[in-house]
């Protein structure tokens, strides 16, 4: 089913998006384009720092990078799967690598999708909206 314009806005609204990268660029890439689609964006620098933001904000969908000092993404994501209140909220892997292996072990840890950086605005939202048109 396709959106138009009116209905990817009506859909946005109220929904949070939380952005875990270690990149200030892609941090910032990413929360232009999911406020310019009308979402409320939380975003984290590793995944220590999203884990305590998780709590407060309790976004909709997660997107976390696999390369992340001190907490790498793989690890990042299975302790959100893992913990009983946070295990429904959809986790997308970022990654400029795009081999099976990665993804496959983005898959073991619990994470929903994956996505190939550096991402386009379009790939990013699609992301998005095909896990709250799945909600909705």
């Amino acid at each position: 089913m396709a959106l138009n314009d009116n209905d990817a806005g009506s859909i946005a609204q109220g929904v949070k998006v939380m952005v875990i990268d270690d990149s200030n660029t892609i941090r910032r890439s990413a929360e232009i384009f999911l406020l310019q689609a009308g979402y409320q964006v939380i975003l984290a620098e590793d995944g220590f720092d999203a884990l305590a933001k998780i709590a407060d904000h309790q976004p909709d969908i997660i997107f976390v990078d696999i390369m992340m000092p001190r907490l790498d993404g793989y690890l990042t994501c299975a302790l959100i799967k893992k913990h009983q209140r946070f295990r429904t909220i959809p986790v997308v892997m970022l990654s400029s690598k795009d081999g099976l292996f990665d993804r496959a072990r983005g898959r073991m840890v619990g994470s929903d999708q994956y996505l190939t950086k550096p991402f386009t605005k379009d790939s990013l939202i699609g992301a998005v909206n095909e896990f709250v048109t799945q909600r909705v």
